[in-house]
């Protein structure tokens, strides 16, 4: 079986389980029960892969807290760009830092994004307050202003933890957002609101002694 039919058939799997949901959720949710089996599904998905964000995130709080020291090795071998990297390398695994421990979870984590956004973008027939879950913003307008309204206020918090040009990135949601159909668009925003609510969780001060 090659790769391609594996993601075929886990997509097909995905599609099959978000059908399953909302067939739950008809006698409760009516006409939204597609919708909110997309949201719940995706929420299930970002929860059984949080483990890899929280490597990722571990990670990446380890590497600041080395700021200082690789700043100053920096100006210390800023003309031996070998001993540079030598040095760098060694203070990282006296911390326990892997070379790639930021890398490889976010990499794993890719294939269950594209698996959602593949079966958001083809979502089963159903609506969201009246709209299609395959109409566009033009078709939608109100229910899209308003995941556009969230999408924005998560980017510009996502943003804050950002610096330099980096802080343009989690803007780009919201262009895409506007461009998806519903469907994909009511994933994306549940899969970033998510990521922002873990990001605030995992980095949160870690209290110490007696409060």
């Amino acid at each position: 079986m090659s790769i391609f039919q594996v993601f075929g058939a886990v997509v097909g799997a995905a599609h099959s389980a978000i059908e399953g949901l909302a067939s739950l959720l008809t006698p409760f949710a009516g006409g939204l029960s597609v919708a909110l089996a997309i949201v719940l599904f995706t929420l299930l998905v970002r929860l059984a892969i949080s483990p890899l964000a929280y490597l990722q995130i571990r990670s990446g709080r380890r590497r600041e807290a080395l700021a200082p020291e690789l700043a100053s090795l920096r100006e210390k071998h800023a003309k031996d760009p070998s001993a540079l990297a030598t040095e760098t390398l060694a203070l990282h695994r006296a911390n326990g830092i892997s070379p790639f421990g930021g890398l490889l979870p976010g990499l794993i984590q890719w294939p269950f994004f594209m698996v959602m956004y593949r079966v958001a973008y083809h979502a089963p027939a159903g609506a969201l307050f009246g709209v299609p879950l395959s109409a566009h913003l033009a078709a939608g307008l109100p229910v899209f202003a308003v995941l556009l309204l969230i999408a924005g206020v998560v980017a510009w918090v996502s943003a804050r933890r950002l610096t330099s040009f980096l802080r343009v990135l989690p803007f780009l949601t919201v262009l895409t957002v506007a461009w998806l159909p519903l469907a994909g668009a009511l994933y994306l925003v549940t899969s970033t609101t998510w990521t922002a609510f873990e990001q605030a969780f995992w980095r949160r001060p870690v209290l110490t002694g007696n409060s």
